[in-house]
Order: structure tokens, then sequence, then C-alpha cells
């Protein structure tokens, strides 16, 4: 039997990377998977893909930063589905780059509406219909940076990403009588358009690359593989846990 069959699944940050990627393990994995994402042609796109390949998937278009969006991607799981077993809370931005002190209030706001606020808002409306079912599982993307390690550059990110960690044993604590289980993912440099995006150049993606035990950058596949872990009854008595796929990155220092 599949390791989500029966399931529903709500996906954010669907239209590129971990996200895309994730939605269409779970979908074959035998969950029904409402995808969200600012872009709704690639969420189109991944819908149709999903559904050629016999899965079952509706796209919800919004952004992450609204609270009625957080209700509306629930509300499409229960509508047209029934129910809601699981809740990966992926959607990130970089935020503002450069020397802490030059951080615009503004952009770390943002970085922090994106990044952090958008999990706690995803979270608080999926518990309760969570609750409906006896619980669930929601798994968070977070990051080693904040965590295992501080790049330069990169407070808002980092930062935001931390306060995942927080949230995460919170309300693992708060809602485990209840039967949901709330992880929270922790990648180091996977092949992403985010990825590029900050690694521009081949040296670069040289040094980052050489950071990791593997030697490599991890793929979003291999990331989605752990996420599956992480919604399904596979990992029935974990929760709380802040969980690496970082090749080795914790534990290189050549």
């Amino acid at each position: 039997m599949s390791r989500l069959s029966g399931k529903v699944a709500i996906v954010t940050g669907a239209s590129s990377g971990i996200g895309r990627a994730t939605a269409k393990l779970f979908a074959a994995e035998g969950a029904k998977v409402v995808v969200g994402a600012r872009r709704e042609a690639e969420l189109a796109e991944l819908v149709r893909e999903i559904r050629a390949a016999g899965g079952e998937a509706l796209a919800l278009a919004g952004d992450v930063q609204s609270e009625q969006y957080a209700k509306d991607l629930v509300a499409a799981a229960v509508k047209s589905y029934g129910r809601l077993d699981v809740a990966f809370n992926n959607a990130g931005t970089l935020g503002p780059i450069g020397p802490s002190t030059e951080v615009a209030e503004a952009d770390w706001n943002q970085a922090l509406a994106v990044n952090l606020t958008s999990a706690f808002l995803g979270a608080k409306h999926q518990i309760p219909a969570l609750l409906k079912q006896g619980g669930g599982s929601i798994i968070f993307t977070a990051s080693i940076a904040g965590n295992t390690v501080g790049f330069p550059g990169t407070a808002a990110y980092a930062a935001t990403k931390a306060g995942l960690v927080g949230l995460t044993q919170v309300l693992a604590s708060e809602y485990g009588p209840q039967g949901v289980r709330v992880n929270v993912i922790l990648p180091a440099a996977i092949d992403t358009p985010m990825y590029r995006e900050f690694n521009d150049t081949e040296d670069k993606q040289k040094f980052l690359t050489n950071l990791h035990a593997l030697k490599r950058v991890g793929r979003t596949e291999e990331v989605a593989k752990s996420v599956l872990y992480l919604a399904s009854d596979d990992s029935a008595f974990v929760t709380g846990t802040a969980h690496l796929i970082d090749g080795g990155f914790s534990v290189t220092r050549t």
C-alpha cells in the first residue's frame, strides 16, 4: 500500500523546488494534494503532471502572507476531498542579502511574514482540521542557516528559519496529546531556483559544494523523500524534531 493512501495534504511553495518535488511524491504515494503558491501557471502545470501520472490534485494560487489564504487552502482541501491529514508549510523567500546593519526594516518584516508568520498562520488553521481526523502531520521548511551555521549577509533568512524550530517545538508539545505531530526539516544546499539565485557564480557553487561531506548539493527529490517520511505513519513516534537533510554539512570541517 502507498504510504499516503487515503490521505489529503496541503503543500505550499509548490510551484518549484522542494515544494514541487514533494507534491508530486505525495501524489505518487496516494495522497490527494492541494498545492499552493503565487504563480498560477506553474501550479496549473504541476496539477496537470500529477493527474497525468494518475494522481489527484488541485491548485489554489495566493499569497502565504495572507491569513485568508491559509484559511482558503484548508477550506479547499476539506470541500474537495473531505479532510486534511498532512500540511507541508514550505513557502519561503531568501529575503534581503547583505550586511545586517544595512537591512531595511521593511525587507526584514517581509522576510518574517513570508518565512515565519505564514507558517504560523498555516498551522493555526490546519490544526483544527487535523484534529477532526484524530491528528495528522505538519512539516515546516527551515534551513541549516540559523541552526548549524551563520552565513554572513543572511540575517533575516537565518532568523526567520531559526524561528521555525521554536514554533515546531511549541506546536508539537501543545498538540501532541491530540495526535498532531509537528516537525521541521533543515536542508543544506539543494539545487533549487533559490539556491542558484544565492550562488550565482561557479566559484560560489564550488565553495558551497565543498562544505558538504558528500561533496555535492542535494536534489529536491531527495528532500521530498524525507518529507514523505515525516508525513507518513513511518514516523508515527517522531515529533518536535529538527530533521537535518544536509549531506554531512554539519559534521564537515574540511
